[in-house]
C-alpha cells in the first residue's frame, strides 16, 4: 500500500511536458571567405546587395514576432428520437358448454400501450486570446530558404517569473518593414507561456489531489 501511494505520489509530481521541442536559440556562423580584402571597403562576409532590406536572412539573425493569436471553437450537437405503439384485445364470444369462468376469461380485454422517447443536447465553446511581441532568432535555413526560428523571453518580478517560448518555420518573403512578421504567418507555430512563483502555485492542483483524482473510478 505504501509502494502504490509512493508511486502514486511521484506520477502526480511530474510537470507537465513542454510542447517546445525544438532549440530556441542559435550563434551566427561565421561565413567562409576565401579572400579578404585588407584595407578595401568591399569585404564579402559583411557585404550585402543596395536595395537589400535589412532582415533576416541567416543563422543567428533576429526577428520580431508579433503574436496574434485569436482562436474560437464551437459545437454544438441534438438528437432525439420518439416511438410509441398500442394494443387492445377484446372478445364478446361464449362458447356452449363451456365453463362460465372460461366465457369470462374469453370476453376479457386488455390494452397495451408502449412509448419510448429519447433527447439528448450538447454544446461546447472554446475561446483563446494570445497577444504580445517576442524577439527570436533564426536556428537554421532550410534548403528552400525558409527560415527555422526560435526564442524564448523571462520576465521575473517580485519573485513571479513569467517564461514566453516560441518556435516555427517563416518565409522571410513575409517579413514586413521592421524586421516584424504576425505569428499567422508562422508554420508550425509552438507558442508556450508557462509561470513560476506563488501565484502560478495557487493556480495548481495538490500533488495528492491529484494522484487520488488520477485514480478515483467516479
Amino acid at each position: 500500500m505504501c509502494s502504490l501511494l509512493l508511486v502514486l505520489g511521484l506520477s502526480a509530481c511530474v510537470a507537465p511536458q513542454s510542447i517546445v521541442t525544438q532549440p530556441v536559440t542559435a550563434r551566427p556562423q561565421q561565413d567562409v571567405v576565401t579572400h579578404n580584402n585588407n584595407g578595401s571597403i568591399f569585404q564579402a562576409n559583411t557585404a550585402k546587395l543596395l536595395f537589400q532590406e535589412p532582415n533576416a536572412r541567416r543563422i543567428g539573425d533576429v526577428v520580431i514576432i508579433n503574436i496574434e493569436e485569436n482562436l474560437s471553437a464551437v459545437n454544438s450537437a441534438n438528437s432525439g428520437a420518439n416511438r410509441s405503439g398500442t394494443l387492445a384485445l377484446g372478445g364478446t364470444t361464449d362458447l356452449p358448454y363451456m365453463p362460465s369462468f372460461i366465457n369470462k376469461m374469453l370476453n376479457a380485454s386488455a390494452d397495451v400501450t408502449s412509448e419510448n422517447t429519447f433527447a439528448g443536447k450538447g454544446q461546447t465553446n472554446s475561446s483563446n486570446t494570445f497577444r504580445g511581441t517576442i524577439a527570436v532568432t533564426v536556428v537554421d535555413v532550410l534548403a528552400n530558404g525558409n527560415l527555422t526560428i526560435g526564442g524564448e523571453k523571462q520576465v521575473a518580478v517580485n519573485g513571479q517569473t513569467s517564461l514566453i517560448r516560441f518556435t516555427g518555420v517563416i518565409n522571410p518573403n513575409d517579413i514586413r518593414a521592421g524586421n516584424t512578421i504576425s505569428s499567422t504567418r508562422v508554420a508550425d507555430a509552438r507558442i508556450e507561456q508557462v509561470g513560476q512563483g506563488a501565484i502560478a502555485d495557487a493556480n495548481t492542483m495538490g500533488w495528492m489531489q491529484r494522484a487520488f483524482m488520477s485514480v478515483w473510478p467516479f
